[in-house]
């Protein structure tokens, strides 16, 4: 991947082991400096420090909860009013600011076609403020507000942005990093509004110990609970390695937040996610064959 040029500084206010750091420290370096940040209030707000001061040698705008598309919006457009067309206006954001409180801002973004880059740290809730549930929580899962396991499906944002037919939606994760500066770079190449979701396990609200984010990203994806995937112009699909190959079982054993699990919910989510990834697979064959 090359020498990486460092814009999320040290000293930032991470939890230990992080991923939301790790990855936000490679989708920085693949954007590079040119490049402008919009931050709702989040995780990354929190390691980025409060304004004036920010842990990103790049400007920073912390915008509103529900408002980060539309500042994202209005910087595009004063960028672009003085020449600096090639400047990248990137949001990064948490899921509550995405699928819940900011939906509407994106939305209305996406059926413009502004041209921002909008990425979603996805830790499958609120966790900053107590590791409530949002609308990205999975079935099943504790929360802060769901202690006996949240009753509804995640959200599925991806397929959202899709049906907006915006340019590019596309789903990654630090734990398949390669996959990830890919798709980063993919992004900066194209213009319109560009949404990429990271999957970021977190480490005290998903109950996983300080060592091992890494190693539940990738079972998520090897289970096909998170599947990484790619949407061009809300049409094209295409699944990207790895295939589904681990049981479900194994990815939610390895957090506290299912570890109340009994054999028939766990044969419940396995069944969901063996019609979504068939499902997923049906589409991409589609767009194959186009």
């Amino acid at each position: 991947m090359g020498k990486m040029i460092d814009i999320l500084c040290s000293g930032h206010a991470a939890c230990p082991g992080c991923i939301d750091a790790v990855s936000a420290r490679h989708v920085l370096a693949a954007l590079g400096p040119d490049c402008v940040a919009v931050m709702p209030p989040s995780c990354m707000a929190v390691i980025a420090g409060p304004q004036p001061f920010s842990g990103l040698r790049i400007p920073v705008y912390q915008a509103s909860l529900e408002s980060a598309a539309a500042s994202a919006c209005g910087l595009r457009r004063a960028l672009d009013v003085r020449g600096r067309t090639e400047t990248q206006v990137v949001v990064l954001a948490g899921d509550g600011g995405t699928y819940d409180i900011g939906l509407q801002c994106l939305s209305s973004a996406a059926e413009r076609n502004e041209n921002i880059l909008y990425v979603c740290f996805d830790n499958e809730g609120y966790m900053n403020t107590g590791a409530q549930k949002s609308s990205s929580t999975p079935r099943y899962a504790k929360t802060g507000s769901t202690p006996a396991g949240k009753p509804t499906r995640k959200k599925n944002f991806t397929e959202i942005m899709a049906a907006h037919r915006v340019p590019y939606a596309a789903t990654a994760t630090a734990g398949f990093l390669r996959d990830l500066v890919r798709k980063v770079e993919k992004a900066k190449s194209l213009r319109g509004t560009r949404v990429l979701t990271l999957l970021i396990p977190c480490l005290d609200g998903w109950g996983v110990p300080e060592d091992q984010g890494i190693a539940v990203a990738r079972l998520a994806v090897q289970s096909g609970m998170f599947p990484l995937y790619e949407v061009e112009d809300g049409l094209r699909y295409t699944l990207n390695d790895p295939p589904k190959s681990r049981p479900v079982r194994d990815y939610l054993m390895s957090q506290g937040r299912y570890r109340n699990l009994g054999d028939a919910q766990l044969d419940e989510l396995q069944r969901e996610v063996d019609a979504d990834w068939a499902r997923l697979e049906q589409r991409a064959q589609a767009s194959a064959v186009q």
